[in-house]
């Protein structure tokens, strides 16, 4: 009964929805408008930092690939979201719903990876200052970036594939969008090798970015209060953006991951709905927003390239 259960299962049911009525279209609105918006400042600052010469620095392609993982994450959650929220029916087929988790989770995993990089290039660059540019050089920056990428979607993948063998006796997915662990707890059969492998992939996804990141910023903040006012200056103007975002990250994704693995029926389900979108849709806002106000080279860039494309304009005109 649970084989032919699992081999007749083409599509898994969405069970965080519930009827609106015609609001739905005002959720659409917004939901489609926030989706541009993310697209569109996270494109302007790739073309600004691709285009500009003086931003291709170490720190700038990290931002580059980081704001690229933005649009990757942002890509696999709205146009679903989108489709799902003027949807009678909230079903979506079992492919693309395995296709949705591995988007998510690799843009997760490459978020906090990039993160952690990025800490280790502030340490170099405020710690050992006369080193930099020999330890972070061109070709190490793209072992980097391409390391990072890699690896997250091999780890993934390695995870999706013990996933998708799991014959499955139910359907309902109490989420808004496709969840890993929420489908693995509908296996009808023996999960140990998943949550073995489950635990061991939490503890890389955590420690291996972790370390770098406490490394790094216990070095900076030594350097911080035994150093020069301008060097703390540095450090803070450099680090805030940074820190910034890598809290925001940490806090969203605690509480899906909480969410998801503990009974969480005490917090409101419109606070659960908001809070388990919270690490997809304010990140990719937040790091262009943050980096772009508060680094003046890609202020400073970004004001040439708008003054460029002002004069090409009535050039044209």
């Amino acid at each position: 009964m649970l084989n032919s259960t699992s081999s007749t299962l083409s599509n898994f049911v969405l069970g965080a929805y519930f009827h609106i009525g015609n609001l739905r279209y005002l959720c659409f609105t917004l939901t489609a408008l926030l989706y541009v918006v993310i697209v569109f400042v996270n494109l302007l600052l790739i073309v600004v930092i691709c285009m500009n010469r003086s931003l291709h620095e170490p720190m700038y392609m990290f931002l580059c690939s980081l704001f690229v993982n933005e649009l990757y994450g942002s890509s696999g959650l709205f146009p679903f979201l989108l489709t799902q929220i003027l949807s009678d029916i909230h079903t979506v087929p079992a492919s693309l719903c395995y296709l949705q988790v591995f988007c998510l989770y690799t843009y997760a995993h490459v978020e906090f990876c990039n993160l952690a990089v990025m800490s280790y290039d502030r340490y170099l660059a405020i710690c050992c200052p006369l080193q930099y540019h020999t330890r972070m050089t061109f070709n190490k920056v793209v072992i980097f970036i391409a390391s990072i990428w890699l690896y997250s979607f091999v780890k993934f993948l390695i995870t999706l594939s013990l996933n998708i063998r799991l014959p499955l006796c139910g359907n309902i997915i109490n989420s808004l969008y496709c969840h890993n662990y929420l489908i693995v707890k509908l296996a009808c059969s023996d999960i140990e090798v998943n949550n073995i492998y489950g635990i061991v992939g939490v503890i890389l996804t955590i420690l291996v970015p972790l370390l770098p990141i406490l490394f790094s910023y216990m070095k900076i903040f030594h350097v911080c209060f035994s150093g020069s006012k301008q060097t703390r200056q540095k450090a803070v103007s450099t680090c805030t953006p940074h820190l910034a975002s890598l809290l925001n990250f940490s806090f969203g994704c605690c509480f899906e991951i909480l969410q998801s693995r503990f009974d969480a029926s005490v917090v409101p389900s419109e606070l659960r709905i908001i809070l388990s979108l919270y690490f997809l849709i304010i990140q990719p806002l937040l790091n262009p927003v943050m980096y772009g106000l508060q680094m003046s080279k890609i202020r400073k860039a970004f004001g040439v390239f708008k003054a460029v494309a002002t004069d090409q304009d009535l050039f044209v005109e």
